[in-house]
């Protein structure tokens, strides 16, 4: 008898397992797919120029999407990435204009990604505002700064070569900024997986009373999470500007759409529902190799926005369908 039940629950139990294997990796599937009938449809999309050019045109992406990814573990979403990663862009590349030293340069950059990722914070945690709201908010006044900053014209000549190795730069024929990009990568997964802080910023995110009731100060993690949000947006824009070899008021503005992409479709594999870094990365080449491919195959960017669009429906439609799915 015993033997007759164990059966059926056995065979029930491996449904299970395959059902939640497929659900965590469905998304690298397609992206095999997706590589592989590129591949074969598209004469130059299989080289190794044009590999590295996908490495180089997501690093910014994924660093973007890096930030967003700790504000999601937190339960906190960050509207004014793009425009952050646009004020960045202008700081660096103005003061380097005006003859500052590079350190000098940097560090200004970095600190107006400090500076509005505190007063993120501060408005979401102390005054009260949902973080959607706030940040919303925010890149609208970021974007009027940049124009102000810059007067609506690009900044161009005068940047030092050193500044522009950051973006432009090789070491062994492999972009330096996919490096920077894969440095940031394991930083933040470390953090995220191996580190206290990581674990506490995902109690926050998944049950703020409960990560309360446990002695985890809730506020200061999630003021944490945008702080960390704004500047690597920050970074994305410093290295932005050194790749286009200016900087320009509204050079960030599609970092908003595509990391929030990048963001909900990593949240479809490995922890289904769950923002991780390992997801966050796999999203941005899912993106990087869909614009690359329909770029070499002639499409429109207004079709690659509406492929971008759909994505994001649907990743958000299979999360919701199959998980707890909480943005904010």
């Amino acid at each position: 008898m015993s033997a007759t039940l164990t059966g059926p629950r056995d065979e029930a139990a491996g449904r299970r397992r395959l059902k939640q294997g497929l659900l965590r990796y469905s998304t690298l599937i397609v992206l095999a797919l997706l590589f592989i009938g590129f591949s074969i449809g598209v004469d130059r999309f299989l080289t190794t120029t044009n590999l590295l050019n996908i490495l180089q045109q997501i690093s910014m992406l994924t660093i973007v999407a890096i930030g967003l990814t700790f504000g999601f573990a937190a339960r906190e979403m960050d509207l004014s990435v793009g425009f952050m990663a646009g004020l960045a862009g202008l700081i660096a590349p103005l003061l380097l204009v005006a003859g500052w030293p590079m350190p000098v340069a940097l560090l200004a950059g970095l600190g107006a990604g400090l500076a509005v990722g505190l007063t993120n914070a501060l408005l979401v945690t102390l005054v009260g505002v949902p973080s959607l709201i706030a940040t919303l908010a925010m890149g609208s006044i970021l974007f009027g700064v940049n124009f102000l900053l810059s007067g609506g014209r690009a900044i161009y000549g005068g940047l030092p070569d050193s500044y522009l190795v950051l973006g432009q730069g090789r070491i062994l024929g492999i972009p330096v900024v996919a490096f920077i990009m894969l440095g940031a990568v394991a930083l933040a997964w470390f953090v995220m997986e191996r580190t206290i802080f990581g674990r506490y910023v995902y109690a926050v995110g998944g049950n703020l009373k409960a990560a309360e009731l446990s002695g985890i100060r809730g506020r200061r993690y999630r003021q944490a999470a945008l702080v960390i949000s704004s500047l690597f947006a920050a970074i994305a824009g410093i290295l932005l500007s050194a790749r286009l070899g200016s900087g320009q008021p509204n050079a960030g503005q599609d970092y908003l759409l595509d990391g929030l992409a990048t963001v909900f479709i990593g949240m479809t594999m490995f922890r289904p529902g769950t923002a991780t870094i390992a997801g966050t990365f796999f999203g941005a080449l899912f993106i990087g190799v869909i614009n690359n491919g329909l770029n070499l195959v002639g499409l429109d960017t207004y079709i690659q926005s509406i492929v971008k669009g759909v994505i994001i429906i649907v990743a958000v439609a299979v999360v919701s369908r199959t998980t707890k799915l909480k943005l904010i």
